[in-house]
């Protein structure tokens, strides 16, 4: 027993302790961006997945805006729903236009992750501002059957053949709306930052706003909690719903990869449900009945009940109204008497039910109040469903920050 106290003697750990602890203190990783990962799908849903099937010898050019800055950044690269693994040949990570900065993993140029799986990049000494514009590039070498995207990506993507990944803009490239592989941004953040994911679909997913503007109802709400060190994850998928998968998997499904593994996240805001209500009875879902508000209640309070099992605050938001919503196009029947009436009792619940932290009441926001059913036609993108930037920018500022942690 005297050896081992000789060996491991407090003056000896606690040198160590201090030699290690400035390096330590350096490493404070917390998620500031992320697209959820989708499967890609054929015909079983009404709209076109809108990217080529494959790539070969490829190089895609993505940029993106991160919420809090940080000394050092890390790249997060998904192969969550491949069949066969991802080859990256060569990747670089640049701030907006300055000089591109090679990426590794593992101390590899070259990566090749396995179907399901994803790889997060070794860090790379590059300071990123809060609010500032990040540039990735990742050349396929083979052909890549392009799997997993996340589809609305309200950001302008560039495709070149060969690679390119060390070029400022790409020569003779096709552009996507898409993000391809592309699933999250690391940064080596201030000591007092932290993140807020909000879980939705495509109103928190930008469908609606103007593209390569960053005009999110959250990419608005990140502007105003930049100065306090918040992230503000954009956790949302276009057609995604609380209960069963939809254009991407169930709430339920992807707690857990897009809430509770997020380094740094300490809230969720849950902003789902309509589609739940709303998908039954139209192309997406032509024989589906509605669901009961006590599956939806139910739904919630499995959400709630895992983010405080992992200490987490979760705020609700209410429904937005949808009278008239995708009318003319080739989404019939979104919006009917009985949708209304789950929509108005699930509000009424999420309002008074006690079962959130806190809630946020979008409904009430956004409602036009000579016809409360409907969109204030400020908010409205147009569609009846989806608010525009404007819409969007009240939305963020109507929330009061005190709610959120």
């Amino acid at each position: 027993m005297k050896a081992l106290h000789a060996r491991f003697s407090l003056p000896l750990i606690v040198t160590a302790l201090l030699a290690a602890g400035p390096a330590l203190a350096q490493d404070n990783w917390l998620t500031t961006w992320m697209a959820s990962p989708q499967p890609t799908w054929g015909n079983e849903l009404p709209l076109p997945t809108r990217i080529p099937e494959a790539l070969a010898d490829s190089t895609i050019q993505q940029k993106l805006r991160v919420s809090v800055g940080g000394s050092q950044v890390r790249v997060v690269v998904s192969n969550e729903y491949g069949k066969q693994p991802l080859l990256i040949g060569a990747a670089r990570v640049a701030a907006s236009e300055g000089a591109r900065q090679v990426l590794r993993f593992g101390g590899e140029e070259q990566v090749s992750i396995a179907p399901g799986e994803t790889r997060t990049s070794d860090p790379v000494a590059l300071v990123v501002p809060a609010l500032g514009d990040l540039v990735v590039s990742l050349y396929l070498p083979q052909r890549t059957p392009l799997t997993t995207f996340h589809w609305d990506g309200k950001q302008t993507a560039f495709i070149s053949p060969g690679n390119q990944v060390n070029a400022q803009r790409l020569a003779g490239k096709e552009q996507v709306e898409a993000r391809l592989f592309l699933s999250d941004i690391l940064v080596d953040a201030p000591l007092d930052s932290r993140a807020l994911v909000v879980l939705g679909d495509s109103i928190t997913d930008g469908n609606g706003s103007t593209l390569d503007s960053n005009r999110r109802w959250p990419d608005f709400l990140a502007q105003r909690l930049a100065a306090e060190n918040v992230a503000v994850l954009n956790g949302g998928i276009s057609g995604a719903r609380l209960l069963e998968d939809g254009m991407g998997v169930s709430a339920a499904a992807r707690f857990e990869r897009d809430v509770l593994s997020k380094p740094g996240v300490k809230s969720v805001v849950l902003m789902l449900g309509i589609n739940d209500i709303s998908w039954p009875g139209t192309a997406f879902a032509p024989n589906a009945p509605l669901p009961s508000l006590d599956k939806l209640i139910a739904g919630y309070r499995q959400l709630i009940d895992q983010a405080h099992r992992h200490n987490l605050r979760i705020i609700g938001t209410t429904l937005l109204p949808f009278e008239g919503a995708l009318q003319g196009s080739i989404i019939e029947h979104y919006h009917s008497a009985p949708k209304e009436q789950l929509r108005q009792a699930l509000n009424q619940w999420i309002r008074t039910g006690q079962a959130f932290d806190a809630v946020i009441d979008f409904d009430q926001m956004t409602r036009d109040p000579r016809y409360p059913t409907r969109l204030l036609p400020l908010i409205d993108s147009g569609d009846h469903l989806h608010p525009g930037d404007a819409g969007n920018r009240a939305m963020a500022e109507g929330v009061d920050l005190k709610v959120l942690f």
